[in-house]
């Protein structure tokens, strides 16, 4: 027998050599039919993975981020035996892997798929379904394993399976006909795939390099209940209701050009909710000790490759030589630079903790085919800071970071959960520097969230440090990536930091890097979408929109407009002759918070007949009444 610790503490002893699946069932056989991974001392297994000793064991539903990628990386194997019972030898199978959203497989067929194409393809995997065929696990030499995938024509994957590590263990899952290489885990059989859909397709490159073959890349997406399909489809209708890429043109915000592909252009309306952002994070931060700084936008390589981005981070950067011949680099992060600063002094314990922060637009080489309105670009505003701490302070300054977090997310009505990114294979410095950096992130998590109420995100962190992921959902329930905490030990050790200690000692600080927005550019996409474009007053670029009805009413409503611009309120008039209706229609498109109708009545009275985006309309009100109902409204964001 061995012992077995459940994810709640409590214990119980199995037999030796017992599957996940069948621990699961001497828990509740409940749990063993909702089973779709499991995970031993942290490593996601396979419910067929034996266990052998002691251990701490967690049952993986769909409600897990693990169970739902066991899930989908079993549909995605379903749609690649469906492409090859209809395709045969003329589709090549490539990688199919589960995604944040579903799973795609890549293909190598003769021309695109079609619509038409998509639907015989789930038609046919609805049969595979129905098959119930179970899903089986077996291992091969590497001769044994390439010697498959040559009889059976597949030279993709015998590239794959020639590029393994020596000593890598060979797994293949079949189900019926159907033979994949693949590590998984996968769920036990087909039949529990009981919803899906094939959402597009589209073209990828064959390892990502646009050098190599051109492939055609399938999406889906599949849930365990029908009724959960349903919902996912309507919630992917009303995301194209509210994309910020269509929304930005109606909206006159911000539009992309063939002229600078990746970088927005930034109409006044958007550039104004820039800025109410900026001004916004500038109060929150200026509260709180930071200081905003600026520096180079071109930096020479003698910085990046101190910083160790040369080595790990050169191929996103945009690289050019000056006209003296020496090699510089667009800056695709302010970390460097911010150790510039903190350079110009001697520092002293007790100037830290130090923080410096910066909104400096930052550079990124993204490939074409990543670039996604603003949520992928090449050029942005990030809101960071850099903060230079002792290690006993580490703990506490991660905690204000959060609690500033908190408070940003808060005025926006957006819920937020961390995550702990782990170390990468490619990290860089001391194994023990780094062993440190996550038990105090740990420690921070703990106290702030409850064990086991984060998620660990294992082999994530950046190449300098761990970090804590801030992930939030939007109204749709969509979640987004959004600030990070990186504890950072390595890069001060590289540019030889240091401060005066309380003992006269040379101490080297830790870094602290943070962006809570992410960055200005993508936060903006993401609230565009959130709100359908409907900005709340306080953040809308235009909060009034007056709309005289005749052209005798037009003095009127500029003696309207200077007011209410005295009192901070953004307004913009409607001179245009077109009847009052029309321009109402055209305010109400254009999500205008309120829209202010002047006639006769209004003139004569000194007032505005009010007509609210929200409430519809509310009648005839004072100037001064309204522009305390406005300024109240705005204010109560803070």
């Amino acid at each position: 027998m061995v012992k077995v610790e459940l994810k709640d503490g409590s214990k119980m002893e199995v037999q030796e050599g017992s599957s996940i699946l069948e621990v699961a069932k001497q828990i509740s056989e409940g749990l063993a039919r909702n089973a779709m991974a499991g995970k031993i001392n942290g490593e996601v297994k396979d419910l067929r993975t034996t266990i052998n000793e002691d251990c701490k064991l967690e049952i993986m539903t769909f409600d897990n981020e693990e169970g739902k990628k066991a899930f989908w990386h079993t549909t995605s194997h379903i749609m690649a035996q469906a492409v090859k019972r209809l395709y045969g030898d003329n589709a090549k199978l490539t990688i199919g892997p589960s995604i944040d959203n579903g799973f795609y497989y890549d293909f190598d067929v003769e021309k695109p798929f079609t619509e038409e194409d998509l639907a015989k393809i789930e038609e046919e995997m609805k049969k595979i379904v129905k098959e119930n065929l179970e899903l089986t696990r077996y291992t091969l030499s590497r001769s044994e394993a390439i010697k498959l995938m040559e009889e059976r024509e597949e030279s993709y994957k015998v590239e794959l399976i020639e590029e393994l590590p020596k000593g890598e263990e060979i797994s293949f899952y079949d189900q019926g006909e159907f033979k994949e290489l693949c590590a998984g885990p996968h769920i036990m059989s087909t039949g529990a795939v009981k919803a899906f859909k094939l959402l597009n397709s589209s073209s990828a490159y064959w390892r990502g390099d646009e050098t190599k073959q051109t492939l055609q890349r399938i999406y889906g997406i599949s849930f365990p209940k029908a009724s959960m399909l349903e919902e996912y489809l309507f919630m992917l209708e009303e995301a194209k209701k509210r994309d910020h890429r269509k929304l930005g043109k109606e909206l006159d915000l911000f539009f992309f050009d063939e002229t600078a592909p990746g970088m927005a252009y930034w109409m006044p309306k958007g550039f104004t909710m820039m800025n109410v952002l900026i001004d916004l994070w500038r109060k929150e931060h200026k509260k709180r000790g930071y200081q905003e700084f600026s520096g180079p936008q071109l930096n020479s390589s003698v910085l990046w490759k101190t910083s160790g981005h040369w080595d790990h981070y050169k191929e996103d950067m945009f690289v050019l030589t000056d006209a003296d011949g020496n090699e510089q680099a667009l800056k695709p992060m302010n970390c460097p630079n911010s150790i510039k600063i903190y350079q110009t002094k001697l520092r002293s314990y007790k100037d830290l903790p130090l923080r410096f922060s910066d909104i400096d637009v930052i550079h990124r080489n993204e490939k074409s085919g990543q670039l996604n309105g603003l949520f992928r670009v090449r050029m942005f505003r990030q809101d960071d800071s850099h903060n230079y701490v002792m290690e006993s302070q580490i703990k506490d300054e991660i905690k204000e970071i959060l609690e500033i977090a908190k408070k940003l997310y808060s005025i926006f009505g957006l819920d937020f959960i961390l995550t702990l990114s782990t170390r990468p294979d490619d990290y860089m410095g001391e194994l023990s520097l780094w062993d440190k950096a996550e038990a105090d992130l740990k420690d921070v998590l703990d106290e702030i969230c409850g064990k086991d109420n984060y998620r660990i995100n294992e082999g994530d962190g950046a190449f300098y440090g761990p970090k804590i992921d801030i992930k939030m959902k939007d109204c749709l329930g969509r979640e987004w990536q959004m600030g990070t905490v990186q504890v950072d030990f390595q890069l001060p050790l590289r540019f030889n930091l240091s401060y005066i200690d309380s003992d006269g000692e040379k101490k080297t600080p830790i870094m602290i890097h943070r962006a809570l927005f992410g960055s200005f550019e993508r936060f903006i996409g993401i609230l565009t979408e959130h709100y359908a474009g409907a900005f709340p007053t306080w953040l809308s670029p235009v909060q009034v929109r007056l709309l005289p009805i005749a052209d005798s009413h037009k003095e009127y409503a500029n003696k309207v407009a200077e007011e209410l611009e005295k009192s901070g309120v953004r307004v913009e008039i409607d001179e245009r002759q077109e009847k009052i209706g029309y321009k109402i229609r055209e305010a109400q498109l254009q999500k205008i918070p309120y829209m202010l109708i002047l006639g006769d009545k209004e003139v004569e009275a000194n007032a505005v007949g009010v007509r609210s985006r929200a409430e519809g309309d509310i009648g005839q009100i004072e100037i001064d009444e309204f522009i305390s109902k406005v300024k109240k409204e705005v204010e109560e964001y803070k």
